[in-house]
């Protein structure tokens, strides 16, 4: 509901990220529209995959998970640009995030 008292049609949202610039983690914010398969997956600049923070079924509603700044072996990854990318239910969206060391 918003201030009026309307039902406002719940959306795919993905927040900015939380501090950016980051060193050591960031918190990314989200919300989804219905109960679905959720991806959040952090790539870098190459377009290459770094970690997959979700891939899970989860509940509508806003969610926040937390990004330690490594890739999936646990690795810390170095200083520079990296992109946010949250699907569900077909539709994507995609944020900016930079780690400053």
């Amino acid at each position: 509901m918003n201030t009026d008292g309307e039902v406002v049609a719940p959306v795919l949202a993905l927040g900015s990220n939380y501090p950016n610039p980051f060193n050591p983690s960031t918190n990314i914010s989200f919300s989804i529209p219905s109960p679905a398969k959720v991806k959040l997956t952090v790539y870098n600049v190459k377009g290459q995959k770094v970690k997959e923070l979700i891939n899970d079924t989860m509940d509508m509603g806003k969610h926040t998970v937390q990004w330690d700044g490594t890739d999936h072996s646990n690795r810390k990854v170095s200083s520079g640009l990296y992109f946010s990318r949250l699907e569900h239910d077909s539709k994507s969206k995609t944020i900016k995030m930079m780690l400053m060391k």
